[in-house]
């Protein structure tokens, strides 16, 4: 059994079919990319499973149990992290007070979450700026505390929706050393939304694609760049032909 399978998943939304029969799954220790154009269905799919979004008809099974349709603090608790294309961090918090709030989804206690709190920052490099407030720290600091935050529940699974969004070519680079890690040392499987390419290809072992909210393809990062489909509906020639 598959540690995440996502079976013939449907969700519409009026006339509108976001997601069409999609069905893949992921083994434990996978790095999966999830591409396509805007309004593909990808982030709608990541609602599906967390809970956000109660699917039309399909199942997705995590750890071999039927998880579909339950809450997103109960796929939290089960084991799934997710971030989101807009970093929900409190700027009235400091960045430890941030990450404990995630820790809280593990324990009760404060100073077990404000350890565990530490131990995540100092993994992510960010134990320096711990008592500053977010709006004191840049755009890519503040994301990486979002992902803190996250990391700080403790997943199995983390969800990544386009965490390299608004980061500059070094920033994105430090990114891709750091999810694999998290991958290598923290034992995390991982699936991300991205559209910058360069990352998605360089960190993924396998890479699903998504149009019009259904698969059209799946495979190797060097099989999807010469997927005639995939350069068809989003890659287009000039990427493909320089790869």
């Amino acid at each position: 059994m598959a540690f995440l399978e996502i079976s013939n998943i449907v969700k519409n939304f009026g006339g509108l079919v976001a997601n069409n029969n999609v069905s893949f799954q992921i083994e434990q220790g996978e790095i999966i990319g999830l591409i396509g154009p805007n309004g593909a269905g990808k982030t709608t799919l990541f609602n599906c499973i967390v809970g956000y979004y109660k699917p039309d008809s399909g199942k997705v099974i995590f750890k071999e149990k039927d998880i579909t349709g339950l809450r997103p603090f109960d796929t939290n608790r089960a084991g799934i992290g997710r971030t989101f294309q807009v970093m929900t961090v409190t700027t009235g918090m400091s960045v430890i007070e941030n990450v404990m709030v995630g820790a809280f989804c593990r324990t009760d206690d404060r100073h077990t979450a404000q350890s565990e709190a530490s131990e995540v920052l100092n993994f992510l490099g960010l134990e320096s700026v711990k008592e500053y407030h977010l709006n004191e720290l840049p755009i890519a600091m503040q994301r990486k505390v979002g992902l803190a935050r996250t990391l700080a529940t403790k997943p199995e699974l983390l969800m990544l929706d386009e965490v390299a969004s608004g980061l500059n070519r070094t920033e994105t680079d430090e990114l891709v050393l750091l999810l694999r890690r998290l991958n290598a040392e923290k034992g995390v499987t991982l699936i991300l939304i991205e559209h910058i390419m360069e990352m998605v290809m360089s960190v993924s072992h396998r890479v699903i694609v998504l149009d019009y909210g259904e698969k059209i393809a799946e495979g190797l990062p060097g099989e999807i760049v010469k997927n005639e489909d995939v350069i068809k509906a989003y890659l287009g020639e000039k990427y493909a032909k320089s790869h």
